[in-house]
């Protein structure tokens, strides 16, 4: 009797050992891993699995577009995976379907230095996503036309962009200074080449939180815009351009000067192996001697509300952010890091990124469309505006002002 109660308490502390040691899986969405050389992410992961044992990693990977519905339905059915791969144009709507999970009590718990962290993007003043890898947005500026036009050195300010521009332009060969998308189908032409000039200036179009769009700085932005259109600098077409458009004209020769993201670089020395070009920070109003404000569109990283698993949630989260790791990622992924003291190893890429790395760090990320409802249609609802203002329909002040009311309505 008593060998058979010696057996049972045996096979029971070996069951509750068994569950007291099993792993915990958690699952990580994204759609980085098929952007990524094969098998990179999951190296990526299986260190993580080395240096956490008890956890094990799932990567529920996809294209963007696909990502991007499977995390709108796993939000709505409270099956979203445990860590979350983030576009800060999903931020607001998922954190108020409270769908992501703040992480500053996990970072409180952990003690952990928010400092570290290049920007974090904050819903109601919770802290819901990392910039885990940035992609940032300088002036492309094609040298040999540059240099045939008489444009000694790259512009820093918008006067010497302005000049430079009208040098580059010459409309009898279908040459212009520069190139502005503001195709309302996609709008992002707004974000990334209409306010980015703002924000290089240390303007902002919030306060508060909410729409501030008829302040100095916005203003003053669309006046700017509206001198070079004025100017006949700017490529025609304007309206019906996107983002591909440009970068084919700049490619081809067409365009001096284009605000571009730096995942380009590979692309256009693929199209254009003989195309000499540079980067450069965007210019700043005329006398600004404050950090320039880099535009930028992110990987970002935040972890379920309904994850079972938030502590270990948190440690791949925490893993992914640290200095050495974050700089693996995005020597890899060709982008900066979301750790202010990681260090990047450009020595297989393109010489533009190591000059870029540079500029990110004179500067500071900028993009205040990030975590805003609906910020695709905010982003339409001014491009409307500011095409009435190249129309001449409006001042910059009436556009301004126009899309500040149709703004307040979405906050």
């Amino acid at each position: 009797m008593k060998a058979t109660k010696l057996l049972a308490t045996a096979a029971l502390w070996a069951l509750c050992s068994t569950a007291a040691f099993a792993d915990t899986t958690i699952e990580f969405i994204q759609w980085w891993e098929p952007e990524m050389p094969a098998g990179a992410l999951r190296g990526i992961m299986d260190d993580f699995e080395k240096a956490n044992p008890g956890i094990k990693v799932t990567l529920v990977s996809g294209p963007y577009a696909t990502t991007r519905d499977q995390i709108v339905v796993g939000a709505a059915s409270g099956t979203l995976s445990d860590v979350v791969g983030l576009d800060g144009a999903w931020v607001n709507g998922l954190a108020k379907q409270g769908a992501i999970a703040s992480m500053d009590p996990l970072m409180a718990n952990a003690k952990y230095d928010a400092g570290q962290i290049a920007d974090i993007v904050k819903v109601d003043g919770n802290s819901v996503m990392f910039p885990l890898a940035s992609f940032v947005y300088p002036v492309f500026v094609n040298l040999d036309l540059a240099k045939a036009a008489g444009v000694d050195k790259i512009p820093g300010t918008r006067t010497e962009f302005a000049d430079a521009a009208a040098k580059m332009t010459d409309a009898a060969k279908n040459q212009y200074g520069w190139v502005l998308p503001l195709s309302l189908q996609n709008p992002g032409g707004i974000q990334n080449d209409v306010m980015s000039w703002t924000w290089a200036s240390g303007g902002s179009m919030l306060k508060d939180g909410k729409p501030d769009l008829e302040n100095e700085s916005v203003v003053g932005t669309l006046e700017y815009i509206k001198s070079l259109h004025d100017a006949g600098v700017i490529s025609p077409g304007i309206f019906a351009k996107k983002e591909q458009d440009k970068v084919e004209e700049f490619v081809n020769g067409r365009v001096g000067m284009m605000v571009d993201s730096l995942a380009h670089i590979n692309l256009i020395r693929e199209r254009n192996p003989k195309l000499n070009f540079g980067i450069s920070a965007l210019p700043a109003v005329d006398g600004y001697t404050g950090k320039r404000g880099l535009p930028y569109a992110s990987w970002g990283i935040g972890i379920s509300e309904g994850s079972k698993h938030k502590e270990e949630a948190w440690k791949l989260v925490e893993y992914l952010m640290s200095p050495d790791v974050n700089g693996r990622l995005v020597s890899i992924a060709n982008a900066f890091p979301g750790n202010v003291n990681a260090k990047p190893d450009f020595s297989k890429s393109d010489p533009l990124f190591e000059e870029a790395f540079a500029i990110f760090q004179s500067g500071h990320l900028a993009n205040e469309f990030v975590g805003l409802p609906v910020a695709e249609e905010l982003m339409r609802q001014m491009g409307i505006e500011v095409q009435k203002m190249f129309d001449g329909s409006e001042t910059a002040k009436e556009a301004a002002a126009n899309a500040q009311k149709q703004w307040l309505t979405k906050f």
